[in-house]
């Protein structure tokens, strides 16, 4: 009997192993699929202002489904919404069936297989020989930050897009001199409070 594919149900028949295929095209490809990446994040990026024209919040849904369909026929993407594809050789880390996002567990088989599923080749053994072909390679010595779930089923296209734009930046200096004029305000109708109490006393 075939070992099931990583993150397949219980009782969910095997995965056949040509599916598999694309995925590592995709790796084997990493050089290819980097200058792909950077020319859409500089595409989202320019387009921000028409994002926030229309709305983030809108664009989130049509969006993802575009993202969803792109990314999980190309890279069995799971949609984690903080995808390291460019970290990691084009290898998605989550689909190491035992959710390591800095790098392989001490069961890596000797053949470069995974430790759970024997069929299937070890998540970090191909993002480290997809690492080795793009410019940006070395970026998977850098520790990842955890899973933040909360973000499951979000465009990390948009997120990167409202980061590199400046987007975030601005929502969060605006945000940060409301509250500061809140304060402000709240600190002299204090005082004022304190003048009126002593001029009645």
């Amino acid at each position: 009997m075939r070992t099931p594919a990583a993150f397949e149900a219980n009782g969910k028949p095997p995965r056949d192993a040509r599916k598999f295929a694309l995925r590592f095209w995709a790796i084997r490809n990493s050089s290819a699929m980097e200058r792909m990446y950077d020319a859409l994040e500089w595409t989202l990026v320019k387009l921000a202002p028409v994002f926030t024209a229309i709305g983030w919040e809108r664009m989130e849904r049509p969006v993802a489904r575009i993202e969803k369909l792109v990314k999980g026929t190309l890279f069995d993407c799971k949609m984690c919404g903080q995808c390291a594809l460019s970290s990691t050789g084009m290898s998605c880390p989550m689909n190491c069936p035992k959710g390591l996002r800095n790098g392989p567990c001490g069961g890596v088989r000797a053949n470069g297989n995974c430790e759970v599923y024997a069929e299937m080749p070890c998540v970090w053994v191909k993002a480290y020989e997809g690492s080795q072909k793009m410019t940006g390679g070395s970026s998977i010595t850098v520790p990842a930050k955890p899973v933040d779930h909360r973000l499951k089923g979000t465009s990390s296209w948009l997120s990167v897009a409202r980061e590199k734009s400046g987007y975030n930046a601005r929502i969060a200096a605006e945000k940060a001199a409301a509250a500061a004029a809140a304060k402000a305000k709240a600190a002299s109708a204090k005082t004022d409070g304190a003048k009126t109490g002593g001029a009645k006393a």
